[in-house]
């Protein structure tokens, strides 16, 4: 009989040296959220951000492609851009090296005085890069499989739950820091056996708590699934009839640090955690409407969501955090039922897994 599955030690939440092989090893190997494509709607937008440790810029080219790139000069390592806006060309601001927007060297001061000098040869260091559904993600793993060997079938199960996701913009980011390890965040999204206890709003006026599900699917994916609370008790309106799921919550967590969730009434949510240290993260919630038009009910979820769900949350993760630094702490065996439901941790089992099969690769 195999042993019951315990917690991780609490070293895994609390040695920078683990935080650093997770940097090196699976944050570098792993597809991680960038922004979103509304973001570099025309030739020469940009926008940056940090991977990983890394400080890297996608940007819109020419030919309509969206790239990333290390944001740093091939000539003195001066880092090219900060912040987000528009660029003709990217012109590094040491010396003035120049590239176009697919990341080629195309001019540099005095160049000609050196023999043999190429810049056709010369270009900034392109990251992997895909559009899922409008949202941009890298991987700095030139060798890594598509986000669809990764993630099988959440592109086409999205557009089913949000079947205008074409034309969401982001409506605004709310970004959560907790003081916490990674883990401990993604660890308490990832499963619903406190939701009833902590989550009193989310638990009667949106979700059936006896209802939820959490499911590993193919790849590296945790799928949420929960009817809606009655529409009598729910918070904001929902029109059932406006399509074949509008009555549904479903969400999918793609390992390791990004989460779509679809609330009753088609409404796109994302969680992406970024992370500070070992023991600081912080959660960035997006809401999305279409052409990011303000809109009174997503408002109003959000700022419902901010004063419930999401302060609660930070209160229970602070709270694991500071007990995983007590030396009275022995890791306890997980609850794992074998017909899952909301009072299983069968999910937490699977991100454990994940996590020791990266730190061994």
């Amino acid at each position: 009989m195999n042993a019951t599955p315990h917690a991780l030690p609490a070293s895994f939440y609390t040695d920078p040296s683990i935080f650093e092989q997770e940097r090196t090893t699976l944050l570098s190997r792993t597809w991680q959220f960038a922004g979103h494509a509304a973001e570099v709607k025309r030739p020469g937008d940009y926008f940056t951000f940090e991977i990983a440790g890394e400080s890297l810029f996608a940007i819109h080219g020419r030919d309509g492609v969206i790239r990333a790139f290390y944001n740093v000069c091939q000539h003195r390592a001066h880092q090219m851009v900060s912040g987000s806006g528009r660029k003709r060309l990217l012109v590094c601001p040491y010396h003035a090296w120049s590239y176009d927007l697919t990341g080629k060297l195309k001019s540099a001061p005095n160049m000609e005085a050196v023999d043999g000098l190429d810049p056709s040869a010369i270009c900034l260091t392109e990251v992997r890069t895909e559009n899922f559904n409008g949202f941009i993600f890298v991987n700095l793993d030139d060798d890594a499989l598509p986000m669809d060997d990764w993630y099988p079938g959440v592109r086409a199960a999205l557009r089913d739950y949000v079947p205008n996701i074409d034309m969401l913009e982001p409506l605004e980011w709310v970004a959560v820091p907790e003081a916490c390890n990674w883990k401990v965040s993604v660890e308490n999204y990832s499963e619903c056996y406190h939701c009833s206890l902590n989550h009193p709003t989310f638990s009667t006026g949106v979700i059936k708590p006896e209802t939820y599900d959490i499911a590993k699917q193919d790849g590296y994916v945790l799928c949420h699934t929960t009817e809606s609370s009655g529409l009598d008790t729910m918070t904001y309106p929902v029109d059932p009839d406006s399509n074949p799921h509008a009555t549904d919550y479903r969400s999918w967590f793609l390992w390791p640090l990004f989460s779509f969730q679809v609330y009753p009434g088609n409404i796109l949510n994302t969680y992406h955690w970024r992370t500070n240290g070992c023991g600081s993260v912080t959660v960035w919630r997006g809401w999305y409407t279409e052409g990011g038009v303000d809109s009174e009910t997503i408002r109003r979820l959000a700022l419902q969501d901010r004063s419930t769900t999401v302060e609660e949350d930070i209160h229970l993760v602070e709270s694991v955090q500071r007990g995983l630094a007590s030396r009275g702490y022995r890791p306890g065996p997980l609850i794992i039922d074998p017909k899952g439901g909301v009072r299983s941790e069968h999910s937490i089992g699977a991100l454990h897994h994940w996590l020791l099969e990266a730190l061994q690769s």
